[in-house]
């Protein structure tokens, strides 16, 4: 199978976390992320963010590493990727409102194509009419509400879980990455097999 082209779409201050892993661990299993924020070129920077629960009420956030994106954003043609992919923290309360945005997500939801949301990520997805509506879509609790007005249905899974609808793949946060991009991964179509390992004798004996 050849490797899938997924757009990643971030902001200033969108989660650590969400942006480098998830870019990384694609780009290890021979898919490609672009990664693009709106007003950025290919080579600027933006800042991200690390949230974290700390026994506050709410959750605490911090200056996360400098993230050099890697695609033009007004280069951007959705109809070159096979999925999208929204990370959370801060970043999307903002880009949400970004007319580009909005066609990029609305491109993906008209297609049919795999829409994966994490954290606050579907923030992004709910400011298009009907991307969410009648789906069921995880997120960060605090985005219950505003799931719930836009005709979702909310699914509180655990902090490391993630829920699949369909072509839908979404998750609670930055603890459940790796069970959200499993699946991910399984909506893609990607097939990971093993296989034994030889150890260096015996590949010079073979």
């Amino acid at each position: 199978m050849p490797g899938k082209k997924i757009l990643m779409l971030v902001g200033e201050f969108s989660e650590e976390y969400e942006i480098f892993v998830f870019e990384q661990a694609m780009h290890a299993v021979g898919h490609t992320v672009h990664v693009v924020c709106p007003g950025k070129k290919a080579g600027e920077a933006i800042k991200t963010s690390l949230h974290d629960f700390e026994g506050h009420q709410t959750y605490t956030e911090k200056l996360g590493h400098d993230y050099y994106v890697n695609k033009t954003f007004a280069d951007v043609n959705p109809a070159d990727y096979d999925a999208v992919y929204c990370a959370g923290g801060r970043g999307p309360e903002y880009i949400r409102i970004d007319k580009g945005v909005q066609a990029i997500v609305r491109h993906f939801h008209e297609t049919g194509k795999p829409i994966f949301t994490i954290c606050h990520g579907v923030q992004i997805l709910i400011a298009v009419d009907g991307v969410v509506r009648g789906r069921e879509v995880a997120a960060l609790q605090y985005c219950e509400p505003e799931v719930t007005l836009a005709g979702g249905i909310y699914i509180d899974v655990p902090p490391t879980g993630a829920h699949v609808d369909g072509n839908l793949v979404s998750a609670k946060g930055w603890p459940g990455l790796s069970n959200f991009m499993r699946e991910c991964l399984k909506v893609l179509g990607t097939e990971i097999r093993y296989g034994e390992i030889l150890m260096r004798d015996e590949r010079k004996a073979a």
